[in-house]
């Protein structure tokens, strides 16, 4: 970035939907309710509250979870294409495997995470608030629509994918935009996190925090929601011809990363646009809009070479990460969920 976010056609276990991830809406709770007597309607609710704030919990520890090990992983190259993308340098294979190599010889291994810090605080809030924000919008539209307890159609799948990302980049964007500032320049002119903000605050003043804050919104709609779209619909699909309630790990892992190819394509020039806008105070340009932004880019190094430049690098990396981040939230879904009912039982 990230993010720099977003029920399922039978439960994932006893417990109900295992997933923040699935098309169906709040499955989970039908499977609650038949596991507690309920003698009389004063203890009903307490017991709904609790099991509520429990899902609500699993799903912001769940995603936090996956947002930190996707961008963990894939970090070196993330710094790699926003330098790319932040230049007028022509991207290629090549020349982004000869930036890694002289990044590692000029500033050590561990600088190929530099900025990782500030993406972890950008991306733990950031995939938190996402998928759980995924979740309470799946609950509000099926409702809407008419479909609580069962899967979404298309439409209001696409519609909970953009509102969870559109929800979170807009409540982390200030950290978006140091993360990028400190992928992008060396360690001697920001410190650490808090530095950056303070130089940026007293130097280019506090508008700029939020420089490429339009583009970023316009990106993530469509990002997140083909992301959470590709994926919730590829598992029905799976869910319908094999049989199967649920698939396997390395199927999570395969439409993840399916979601994460379509899902960044269609957003992809955004994305440079952003990154140029938010860079552009240490990069000596000067970038008033998305429009004059573009034209800037495309005059200068094309359509294709500029808007698209290193999205060769994302289609190795988005998928890898989008992949991470989609199945660490299921498995840590279902795990959460198991421990939970072995605590009720034991009680």
């Amino acid at each position: 970035m990230d993010s720099w976010k977003l029920g399922e056609p039978e439960p994932f276990c006893p417990l109900g939907s295992a997933t923040g991830m699935g098309n169906g809406v709040r499955e989970g709770q039908v499977d609650f309710k038949g596991q507690d007597v309920e003698p009389t309607a004063s203890a009903h609710l307490p017991a709904e509250g609790i099991q509520e704030q429990k899902k609500v919990l699993n799903s912001l520890m769940s995603g936090a979870l996956a947002g930190a090990v996707a961008k963990t992983a894939v970090a070196p190259l993330d710094r790699t294409k926003i330098m790319f993308q932040v230049s007028s340098k022509r991207f290629s294979a090549k020349e982004a495997y000869r930036l890694i190599y002289h990044t590692y010889l000029n500033e050590g291994f561990w600088s190929l995470w530099r900025g990782n810090s500030a993406t972890m605080v950008r991306v733990i809030p950031y995939a938190a608030i996402q998928f759980c924000a995924h979740e309470e919008y799946k609950q509000l539209l099926g409702s809407y629509y008419g479909f609580q307890g069962k899967a979404l159609t298309p439409f209001p799948r696409f519609i909970a994918g953009s509102l969870a990302g559109t929800t979170a980049a807009m409540l982390t964007y200030p950290l978006d935009m140091v993360r990028a500032r400190m992928a992008v320049t060396p360690k001697e002119m920001y410190s650490n996190i808090v530095h950056v903000f303070i130089r940026i605050s007293r130097e280019e003043g506090l508008k700029t925090l939020y420089r490429g804050f339009t583009p970023t919104i316009l990106g993530v709609i469509p990002y997140a929601g083909l992301s959470f779209f590709t994926y919730e619909t590829l598992k029905k699909l799976h869910a319908d011809h094999s049989g199967k309630s649920q698939p396997s790990p390395p199927e999570r892992l395969l439409f993840g990363a399916c979601a994460g190819l379509i899902g960044q394509s269609a957003s992809y020039p955004l994305d440079v646009v952003r990154r140029r806008m938010q860079t552009a105070g240490v990069m000596g340009h000067t970038y008033s809009s998305i429009l004059l932004t573009m034209q800037e880019i495309i005059r200068e190094e094309g359509l294709i070479r500029g808007l698209y430049k290193g999205l060769s690098m994302n289609w190795v990396k988005g998928p890898i990460a989008v992949g991470i981040s989609f199945t660490t939230f299921d498995l840590t879904q279902i795990l959460l969920r198991k421990l939970q009912h072995s605590t009720n039982v034991e009680r």
